[in-house]
């Protein structure tokens, strides 16, 4: 693919800032771009020239297809303390860098070329290629023009137009936030408890029983008691997982929105200012 030279002209270095800033947004690489400057033009050791004017600097930094009423146009610029600047792009990417560089308001070459009075559309011819050709070298001709012409040019009407660009933002819509606590409830259970006591029993002895084998020594027996108790124990077991996860969908909306756009009605009027008509434009 080729390559082109684009050159832009601003009146303010913030413009200028503006627009690299965004050239470098759009993909553009920042060896490509080049600002020019009072400073980096006349000042230090490697200056490129001592005078912004001179209509060969500007053929040596932008070639053969430079007109004089623009290189004019360069140097007043940068006298008055602005910038100009180029862009080295693919042709195919022509469209693109020139619509990013307008959104960042570029001076209008020919209109400040008329305004000042250079004529344009005149070549520029370098003081070295005009020496060797034998031909002299050309000087900004002014152009006589009648005060009623001047005032054309002065007025001019630019029509504005919206268009309608729809873009979209990520915005916080909401939460849902899961807790965990712990809560406490009432139970029962029904357990069968054994308990064993000691009974006395007596019975009557209707046997005789001889005086020797009595006995009369002190004695005693015993039977323990004994009962069951409820015992309570606990046991906690995983029953159930909560999570949370995003579950995306699209939906599509229309946008409505009125966009407004300015129309020129040309109105021709007779020698006595009498209108002949309107037409749209």
């Amino acid at each position: 693919m080729a390559y082109e030279t684009l050159v832009a002209v601003f009146d303010t270095p913030e413009n200028t800032k503006a627009a690299v800033e965004a050239l470098k947004t759009g993909g553009f690489h920042d060896d490509d771009i080049s600002v020019f400057d009072r400073d980096r033009l006349s000042a230090g050791k490697s200056a490129i020239s001592k005078d912004v004017k001179e209509a060969g600097l500007w053929h040596r930094l932008f070639g053969n297809d430079l007109y004089r009423h623009e290189a004019a146009v360069f140097g007043q610029t940068i006298d008055r303390g602005g910038t100009v600047l180029s862009l080295r792009v693919l042709d195919n990417e022509v469209a693109q860098a020139t619509g990013i560089l307008d959104l960042h308001k570029p001076v209008d070459v020919q209109d400040r070329a008329i305004a000042a009075g250079i004529a344009p559309a005149t070549k520029v011819i370098s003081a070295a290629k005009a020496i060797a050709a034998e031909v002299p070298i050309e000087t900004p001709q002014k152009v006589a023009v009648t005060p009623a012409v001047a005032a054309t040019h002065n007025e001019v009407l630019r029509l504005a137009e919206e268009q309608l660009e729809v873009g979209r933002r990520m915005v916080e819509t909401g939460a849902t936030r899961v807790r965990r606590f712990t809560t406490e409830r009432e139970v029962s259970a029904d357990v069968t408890l054994h308990e064993e006591h000691a009974e006395v029993l007596r019975r009557a002895i209707s046997e005789p029983v001889k005086i020797d084998q009595l006995d009369w020594s002190d004695r005693e027996i015993e039977v323990v008691e004994t009962a069951e108790q409820a015992l309570v124990s606990k046991t906690a077991r995983v029953v159930e997982e909560v999570a949370l996860k995003k579950v995306g969908t699209d939906h599509i909306e229309t946008v409505h929105e009125k966009l407004r756009r300015q129309q020129a009605e040309v109105e021709r009027l007779d020698a006595t200012h009498r209108p002949l008509g309107a037409t749209k434009a």
